[in-house]
């Protein structure tokens, strides 16, 4: 079996543009990923179609050479846009590579730990607690999360003393856990919005009586002593990684002990390949891995396997939205997603005939101001 062709779909998922990726054999079996959009979003189709060239010819079954040599066809480190169009491919070459065999991805890694895929569910907002307590409730009723994820702002960051900030965030989740259901779990996503480690700090001490899940990404992810120095003095379990982007960036930042769980986004670091690298790690270091999944039904598909097979897995992010070219995507049911043991590849079929539909959005993130005029973080 060689490889032949390369196609990619530039689709969305509720409002934001996402990119598809599927690997043509000359044995007529064909491989699916969904890249990361990182942004510009049309700079992956250019870089996919360079990658192309390395692959033409080979037999796709070879998934730790090809996702090797692609990673070293560039003589400086990987960046963003590279890792995704990596990902992407390695993805689709594990779906070729169980579909030629006949299993799902998850065998070919050791087969499953675990029966199904525990959750929580990202709320991505910071809904007045009578809201979140009618949502929450809903999403319990209908697919049975217990977890969630919000933010922690009730404002601006900027235009009033921190320490309003960090009261408000502190008032908010008393009322969340006075209002809600008493079962659930709340993490909350700071969004490296902090600049100081020392107001990071004080922000997650703050939530700290409540008992959040987790507080993620409060701080930038450059400078790994200032995640040592937060997790020595942060009373709340600490999560980052989304922002990272190797195996070896994962390494110094559990070495320097920076995290509690890290959050690698498998459609980011290069696949499935290296995401099995970095949970490797992280079980060395006595480290849980939570994926960044705020994704469509075809990462969330590539997610499912790996979780499938890791042991030191813990919670996997879902967003649920809607798309048009995926028709039976993994569904929540009691909070998990349930293995498909009878169907080979990711488990999910892709609709060929809606992707000729050119549904791209743009999507562009904003940068706030401070009210002296500068930059402040996204």
């Amino acid at each position: 079996m060689r490889i032949v062709g390369l196609s990619t779909y530039m689709q969305r998922v509720g409002d934001r543009p996402r990119l598809l990726v599927r690997v043509r054999t000359d044995e007529g079996i064909d491989g699916w990923g969904e890249a990361y959009n990182h942004g510009p979003d049309h700079a992956l189709v250019p870089y996919l179609d360079y990658l192309f060239d390395f692959l033409v010819g080979k037999d796709p079954t070879r998934v730790e050479y090809l996702n090797q040599l692609l990673l070293r066809t560039m003589r400086f480190p990987q960046g963003a846009i590279g890792l995704a169009a990596i990902a992407a491919i390695d993805h689709a070459l594990w779906d070729i590579s169980a579909k030629a065999l006949g299993v799902p991805v998850y065998a070919l890694l050791g087969g499953a730990v675990r029966d199904r895929v525990p959750l929580y569910c990202g709320l991505y907002a910071a809904p007045d607690p009578v809201e979140c307590r009618d949502l929450t409730d809903e999403l319990h009723e209908s697919n049975g999360f217990t977890a969630f994820k919000l933010h922690p702002y009730r404002g601006d960051l900027h235009d009033r003393r921190w320490g309003d900030v960090v009261r408000e965030s502190a008032d908010y989740f008393r009322a969340i856990r006075e209002t809600c259901n008493n079962a659930w779990d709340f993490a909350f996503d700071a969004h490296a919005k902090i600049f100081e480690p020392i107001k990071a700090v004080q922000l997650g001490n703050a939530l700290a009586p409540w008992e959040p899940l987790f507080i993620e990404e409060p701080i930038r992810p450059e400078h790994i002593p200032a995640w040592s120095r937060l997790r020595s003095e942060l009373t709340v379990p600490l999560a980052t990684g989304e922002s990272l982007y190797s195996p070896n960036e994962f390494l110094a930042l559990l070495a320097a002990g920076g995290a509690d769980i890290v959050q690698p986004d498998i459609c980011v670091v290069g696949g499935l390949s290296q995401m099995r690298r970095i949970a490797t790690i992280a079980e060395a270091h006595f480290v849980t891995v939570s994926p960044h999944n705020p994704m469509g039904p075809l990462a969330t598909a590539h997610n499912v396997h790996f979780a499938a097979a890791c042991s030191n897995f813990a919670l996997l992010e879902y967003k649920p939205d809607p798309t048009s070219w995926c028709p039976d995507p993994y569904v929540p049911v009691d909070g998990h997603l349930d293995l498909r043991p009878d169907r080979p590849g990711w488990g999910v079929d892709i609709d060929e005939e809606a992707l000729a539909t050119d549904d791209y959005v743009r999507w562009d993130r904003r940068v706030p101001l401070r009210p002296d005029g500068s930059l402040a973080f996204v």
